[in-house]
C-alpha cells in the first residue's frame, strides 16, 4: 500500500517544470540543434519527450485494472508518439525518445518503416545505455549519445538523397525541440 501511495504522490508531484529542470534550457537548445543537424543527414524525424508524471487516467488504469506500470508507460509513450505526430512522416521513419521521470522509465518508439530494418535488441541496448547515463546524473551525455545512435540507424537505412541534402530542399516535417510535459 505504501509503495502504491508513494508512486501516486510521485506522479502527481512531478510535472513539466521538473522535466525542464532535468533538461535545462541550454541543454534543450543543444538537443534541438543536434536533432536538426541529425535530420539533415537522413529522411527520418526524431522527437524527444520528457514527462514528469503520468496523467491521472493512466494511473487509474494501473490501480483499477492492475495493469503493470511498465505496460502503462509503454502505452503512454505510444500515445505521445501519436500525439506528437511522429507516426506522420512520409516514409514512416520517425523515432520518439520518451523519458518518464516519476518512474525513471525510458521508452523508444520507432515507426514501422524503421522497425522493419532494426532489431529490437538494438533499441534495448540503446535504452540500457541511456538509462545508465541518466542514473548517473549525466542527462546531457546520455541524451546526446542516444540521439547519435538513433541518427546512425536512420542514416544507415534512410540516408538523405544527395540532391536534397541541402537544408532548403530537405523538408523538416516535425519540430526539433524537446517536448516537456
Amino acid at each position: 500500500m505504501f509503495r502504491t501511495l508513494s508512486r501516486l504522490i510521485r506522479h502527481r508531484w512531478l510535472d513539466a517544470a521538473d522535466a525542464r529542470r532535468a533538461v535545462p534550457e541550454p541543454l534543450a537548445e543543444q538537443l534541438r540543434r543536434r536533432v536538426h543537424a541529425s535530420e539533415r543527414r537522413h529522411s527520418g524525424e526524431v522527437r524527444i519527450c520528457i514527462e514528469g508524471g503520468l496523467p491521472t487516467s493512466y494511473l487509474w488504469r494501473h490501480l483499477r485494472d492492475r495493469e503493470p506500470m511498465a505496460e502503462i508507460v509503454r502505452q503512454r509513450a505510444l500515445m505521445m508518439f501519436a500525439k506528437l505526430r511522429v507516426w506522420d512522416t512520409e516514409h514512416n521513419n520517425g523515432v520518439l525518445i520518451y523519458l518518464l521521470l516519476a518512474e525513471h522509465a525510458i521508452e523508444l518508439v520507432a515507426d514501422r518503416g524503421v522497425s522493419r530494418h532494426v532489431d529490437a535488441a538494438v533499441w534495448q541496448a540503446l535504452v540500457a545505455r541511456l538509462g545508465e547515463a541518466l542514473r548517473a546524473g549525466r542527462f546531457e551525455d546520455g541524451l546526446t549519445q542516444a540521439l547519435e545512435e538513433v541518427s546512425a540507424v536512420l542514416v544507415a537505412h534512410f540516408p538523405e538523397a544527395e540532391e536534397t541534402a541541402d537544408a532548403a530542399a530537405a523538408p523538416n516535417q516535425l519540430p526539433d525541440e524537446p517536448v516537456f510535459r
